[in-house]
């Protein structure tokens, strides 16, 4: 699978995407238009091994929800990832059977490298 799921109301995924500069056939999923379905986070948590992994603990509601102490269990974080798309961290971009999740410089790079 070639696919990444990115905000496209967010500029430092516009700036990853220009700067991963992505094949033709890799499938392009904006999450604020088309979410992730139950499937599509089940797929990811398949590469990811945990739904922990994909929260973005950063995310405005994450932090508004007074989340950090409440949520403890991967049913959890599975419900949240299936609530609002701003709970996934983005972007996450998986090349085949490697899975690059965030916009830290090392994953940014990594996925990069995985491209080539």
């Amino acid at each position: 699978m070639k696919k990444i799921y990115y905000l496209s109301t967010c500029d430092t995924n516009k700036r990853i995407l220009k700067e991963l500069n992505l094949p033709k056939d890799f499938i392009k999923q904006d999450l604020k238009t088309n979410p992730v379905s139950e499937k599509e986070l089940e797929e990811l948590h398949q590469f990811s091994k945990s739904y922990e992994a994909l929260i973005n603990k950063r995310a405005r509601l994450y932090n508004e929800r007074n989340l950090k102490d409440k949520v403890t269990k991967e049913a959890d974080y599975k419900k949240l990832l299936l609530d609002h798309y701003t709970f996934l961290k983005r972007p996450v971009l998986i090349n085949k059977k490697e899975i690059f999740i965030g916009n830290s410089k090392k994953v940014v790079a990594a996925a990069k490298e995985s491209l080539i």
